[in-house]
Formats: structure tokens, sequence, C-alpha cells
């Protein structure tokens, strides 16, 4: 199986890309960065580490403080694929993120987002 190259890009050349799409849409930072953590536990300070220090997507999640345990409630299509069928637990990881960042811009409410069990 050949290696994806997101694995090697670094999350400070993606966040970048990742503002101007909430901005663009008109939403904030802040939100972005809600997401950001209710997925991977990073706070603001520990983002502004990744991006400083260049970690490559791969040492993003792998040094995440606390993967949310309600991830695997992230459904739908990114990128023609559906999220919840991604067998590659990395690419499935920037997938849930990519998918996160997709519904902070189109404007869909935080408590929607931000997914927790029923009952």
């Amino acid at each position: 199986m050949t290696r994806h190259r997101i694995y090697d890009t670094s999350f400070a050349s993606i966040y970048p890309h990742y503002v101007t799409k909430v901005e663009k849409k008109d939403h904030t930072v802040a939100e972005l960065h809600q997401v950001l953590t209710w997925l991977t536990g990073y706070d603001d300070e520990g983002l502004a580490e990744a991006n400083a220090d260049e970690r490559t997507m791969e040492e993003f999640f792998a040094q995440a403080p606390a993967m949310n345990p309600h991830a695997d409630l992230i459904t739908g299509v990114i990128c023609g694929v559906r999220v919840e069928e991604i067998s590659d637990p990395l690419m499935q990881q920037i997938r849930w993120m990519d998918k996160l960042v997709d519904e902070v811009a189109r404007g869909k409410k935080m408590t929607s987002i931000l997914r927790e069990p029923k009952g």
C-alpha cells in the first residue's frame, strides 16, 4: 500500500486554508479552533505550537492530547468518500477534521457539529 502524501504534509501548510475557508463564509477562527479542540484536544496554544513546529499531519494526530471518543459519530461525504467507511485510521482522522471544517464553513450549528451520543 502506498503512503499518502498528506501524511507528510505539515499541519501549518493546511491550517491557513482552513482559516480562509471559514472566514470566507463569515465564520471565525474561534469557531475553527472550537471544532479542532473538540476533535483533537489541542487548545489554542497547542494549535499554535503545531503550526510553529511544522509537525506533519501524522505527527499532529499522533501527538493529539485527546482524540474525542465520539469522533466516530462524524458521518458524511468528504472528497467523494464517506468518512465512516475509511479504513485507514490516520486518513479517517484527517477526513474527520476536513468534514468538521466544512460544516463550520457551511454554517451548521455548533451543537450539531460537536457530536454527542444520543441518550
